[in-house]
């Protein structure tokens, strides 16, 4: 699910890795908002609030706002740019290195909160917008911008498009892709939902704080040594039924 790109690209593939991602973005964006009351998995409210501060001419106190879209920003720029910079090397899985930075600040977070108390979280908001901005980048060259996982807005607009889609088949004739486009929407708000649930109750119910972050974390790594072991399983395949046709032709 995270290597197959382009016309190998399934709605398997990508329903896969949208329960996730969202299941981890529904996580952090709950553990966030609970421990410092800002949004940590879009930038949306944080540009309202900083076009309302330069309005009132209160640039300083925009400039938290500034710095919260700048992180996503810069995580979105950095994913990119570090896929772009190693995806010549096919025995490289270039999708791997902004999964295991984001792993690595979630992992981080939750463990520095257990010996530190927290002076500045404005910083830890930063971090994890830096690391849903690597998410969300990450997601979008994967799927080819048909997946994205960290904010809903988009999702239920094109929701909305899709739905009113199905009463015009005449001029919408292909149901079934507009159908699986529904599906794949629809399973990324439920398990953004569900993230958000499990982390409520891990965050609130269990009192795990900022440690609720380490199961997003070990939901990527899991992912990702699954992701890399059923590759290397299924190459292994291919070569043995190689090896044992070119065997039976000789």
């Amino acid at each position: 699910m995270f290597r197959h790109q382009g016309k190998s690209r399934t709605l398997k593939h990508n329903l896969r890795i949208a329960t996730i991602l969202s299941f981890v973005a529904g996580i952090v964006n709950v553990t966030g908002f609970l421990e410092f009351k800002q949004l940590t998995t879009n930038v949306t409210g944080h540009f309202a609030l900083f076009m309302n501060d330069v309005a009132q001419f209160e640039f300083w106190k925009g400039t938290i706002y500034f710095l919260y879209i700048f992180s996503f920003l810069f995580g979105s720029f950095s994913s990119s740019f570090l896929i772009e910079k190693f995806k010549e090397n096919k025995k490289l899985n270039v999708f791997v290195l902004p999964t295991l930075i984001e792993c690595l600040l979630l992992f981080s977070i939750a463990i520095i909160s257990n010996y530190e108390v927290i002076k500045y979280p404005d910083v830890i908001v930063c971090i994890l917008l830096f690391a849903t901005g690597l998410q969300n980048s990450f997601v979008t060259k994967i799927s080819n911008a048909v997946v994205r996982t960290t904010h809903l807005t988009g999702l239920f607009t094109d929701l909305g498009i899709e739905l009113s889609q199905l009463f015009f088949p005449k001029s919408h004739p292909n149901k079934e892709k507009i159908k699986s486009m529904i599906k794949l929407r629809v399973y990324i708000i439920c398990f953004f939902f569900f993230g958000g649930i499990i982390g409520g109750y891990l965050y609130s119910g269990l009192d795990l704080k900022l440690n609720t972050l380490i199961l997003g974390a070990i939901i990527l790594l899991i992912s990702l040594f699954y992701d890399d072991f059923r590759y290397k399983l299924i190459r292994v395949n291919r070569k043995y039924k190689q090896r044992k046709k070119y065997g039976t032709q000789q």
